[in-house]
């Protein structure tokens, strides 16, 4: 991932917080939005953005824009930290390829832990059953 690259093809929105704030939060534009088009990145190969496609498919507009907003300080400079920290975070967690699972039969003693188990609680709804005489 190249890190320079990708900053440049970023663009940044500053917008009112919303929620409490009084006087001041009313005039100040502290909310900083991030926008990235993930078709025009040169910053990845063609295989690593369909998988961020796949990932992120729930972030990502019709238009093909990944939007990321951040309002946690009154400050638009550390949010804009924030939220470029997250896009990258977020990247690094969406580039990395699941583990696959390798099929295995169930131990012996997995086999009778649950039969065991089983056995345990066929009892004891045995003793919730009135004697038959």
């Amino acid at each position: 991932m190249d890190k320079e690259q990708l900053l440049t093809e970023l663009s940044f929105k500053a917008t009112r917080s919303s929620g409490p704030g009084g006087q001041h939060a009313n005039k100040t534009s502290s909310r900083v939005e991030l926008y990235w088009t993930i078709d025009e990145t040169s910053a990845f190969n063609e295989t690593t953005i369909e998988l961020l496609k796949e990932k992120l498919s729930h972030r990502i507009t019709k238009e093909g824009v990944l939007q990321l907003a951040s309002q946690t300080s009154r400050s638009q400079h550390k949010n804009k930290e924030d939220v470029i920290k997250r896009l990258f975070l977020l990247l690094e967690v969406a580039r990395q390829r699941p583990k696959a699972r390798k099929k295995k039969r169930p131990s012996k003693m997995a086999k009778l832990k649950r039969l065991k188990a089983k056995k345990v609680q066929s009892e004891k709804k045995e003793h919730r059953r009135k004697p038959s005489y």
